[in-house]
């Protein structure tokens, strides 16, 4: 269901939590956070709110954040969001040799960084996220911890144009 941002104005903040809890995976702090910055003028100031409540946020609750998201193809249970962004981006019709490289960077990856893969697969294709996959593995931890948050706000994004006219 769409919202006017008018509508997403007069909420209660009981209500926005509710209602856009699951725009940040499994955590609804952000959600919290974001409704104490209303009114917003426009749905990209409530998109900047969400991303902020993020950057301003303590490390362990960033990577609590982080860690919340499953494995891109992984056999986790999804959220509606996320079954929704995978299967558009063809991760539910991998074929068995695909599946085996997603799970092997998946295992490479969260053994270097400890925390999964984050990439917003709205609009990608699962050979964009193959390469995006295979450069990323090469990072250092730092910049590989910041380019996870970048996309959890690409992700914040897409989910709030999908939720606010």
């Amino acid at each position: 269901m769409s919202l006017t941002l008018h509508a997403v104005n007069g909420l209660s903040a009981q209500d926005f939590v509710l209602e856009f809890a699951d725009v940040a995976e499994h955590s609804p702090w952000v959600a919290e956070g974001a409704a104490g910055m209303r009114p917003f003028a426009a749905r990209d100031d409530m998109i900047s709110a969400f991303a902020g409540v993020l950057d301003g946020a303590e490390h362990e609750a960033q990577l609590a954040l982080i860690n919340a998201h499953p494995d891109l193809a992984g056999k986790a249970k999804l959220t509606a969001d996320s079954q929704s962004e995978q299967a558009g981006a063809g991760l539910d019709t991998l074929t068995a040799g695909e599946l085996a490289r997603f799970t092997d960077l998946n295992g490479r990856y969260k053994a270097k960084f400890g925390f999964p893969f984050i990439f917003a697969v709205k609009g990608a294709t699962k050979y964009m996220i193959l390469e995006s996959f295979e450069v990323r593995i090469g990072n250092d931890a730092e910049v590989e911890f910041a380019t996870a948050l970048e996309n959890i706000k690409r992700i914040f994004m897409f989910r709030i144009e999908d939720q606010v006219q």
